[in-house]
Parts: structure tokens; C-alpha cells; sequence
């Protein structure tokens, strides 16, 4: 006697591939910007004067403001945004982009 349930397959799958970090960036300007800062803690000016810009605006609207809010860069005072000494470094996202990016060189 057959049983009533047949055995069939999953309808879906009880396994999903994975889904790969967002460890990159399709923004080059953050991309330049990881690699300027490196492992190191970068003022705005040091930034400004790395990449060749005269334009603090441009720089904090193209390069700094979407790093941040993306996760790729942090302040060194997270308190107080308009610390005198403030500088910028990678955060642990922002350091995987950099160690991928000096991999494939």
C-alpha cells in the first residue's frame, strides 16, 4: 500500500546561496578616497591636498560625506564632529576594501 504523501522535492530550496558581502564600493570617488587614508588618520586638508583639490565643498559632498555614511570612514572624534584636532580613518568595512584593493595589485 502507497502512502498518501509522496515524496517530491522542496517547492524551494532549504539552503540559499549565499550572499557575498558588500565589502566594495561602484563609487570611485570612496574607492580613491580608502585608498588615500590607508591605514593611517587623515585630516580634511592632508585629504584636500592628496587628492589635488582646492574645493573643501566638492570633497566633502563627492568624497567624505558618502564615505561616512556608507560605513567606510569614521571620525576619530565621533563626539565632536568640529574637534580642532579631528581626523578621519577606515573603519573595519573601509580596511577590507583597502586590503582587497592592495591584493589585486
Amino acid at each position: 500500500m502507497e502512502s498518501a504523501a509522496k515524496i517530491t522535492p522542496h517547492k524551494y530550496p532549504t539552503s540559499t546561496p549565499q550572499v557575498k558581502d558588500k565589502l566594495h564600493t561602484s563609487n570611485p570617488f570612496i574607492l580613491e578616497l580608502i585608498k588615500i587614508i590607508g591605514d593611517k588618520n587623515l585630516s580634511v586638508r592632508e585629504m584636500l591636498s592628496v587628492i589635488g583639490l582646492k574645493e573643501r565643498k566638492n570633497f566633502l559632498d563627492l568624497y567624505l560625506n558618502p564615505a561616512i555614511s556608507e560605513g567606510y570612514v569614521c571620525l576619530l572624534y565621533p563626539n565632536s564632529p568640529r574637534h580642532p584636532r579631528q581626523k578621519y580613518l577606515l573603519t573595519v568595512k573601509g580596511l577590507a576594501v583597502y586590503d582587497e584593493c592592495n591584493k589585486s595589485k
